[in-house]
């Protein structure tokens, strides 16, 4: 096999692992990466705004305020206005939403986060200039896109309607 197949070849690797991990995702949890990724955050953060969970799964405020409304009809999470301030919204899981994150599978990007970590500072450079170079050749230097391991849309509730940045569902 030539170079350029082999890279192609490895590319598409990362795209089948990514979209195996959405399905497995949606299957047993019926969420997407974007939504699992908010309750992670609320749960870990307990009371906290839509601007600081946005930052933290760096996606717009507008992105999270559409999962949050998505996740609210589901009853996996609430909002309360702040008593203190009527300008703030936190958030907050439901106990149901709790359950369901407690039995939904990691994020792909965690596993791979560690594993990425316990390289060599060098590897890691590596793989991050290789990484930006291929991105560079297939012309997406300019698309806008989280740390978020996501296919897109799982199903039509999901669509890229409202989404500022790559992978909200």
């Amino acid at each position: 096999m030539n170079n350029y197949e082999q890279v192609l070849v490895a590319l598409r690797r990362v795209i089948r692992a990514t979209d195996l991990h959405s399905k497995r995702l949606s299957k047993h949890a019926g969420l997407t990466a974007p939504q699992l990724l908010i309750m992670r955050t609320i749960r870990d953060l307990g009371q906290v705004t839509i601007g600081t969970i946005a930052d933290k799964v760096s996606l717009s405020q507008a992105t999270v305020t559409t999962i949050l409304d998505r996740l609210e009809h589901r009853k996996l999470v609430y909002r309360v206005r702040s008593t203190t301030d009527k300008r703030k919204v936190h958030a907050h899981l439901t106990e149901e939403g709790a359950e369901l994150l407690a039995q939904a599978p990691q994020p792909l990007q965690e596993d791979f986060i560690q594993k990425f970590q316990s390289l060599h500072e060098w590897e890691q450079s590596m793989i991050v200039a290789s990484l930006q170079r291929v991105a560079s050749m297939m012309d997406a230097d300019s698309i806008d896109a989280s740390p978020v391991l996501d296919v897109g849309p799982i199903n039509r509730e999901d669509g890229w309607k409202g989404r500022r940045k790559q992978s909200a569902g």
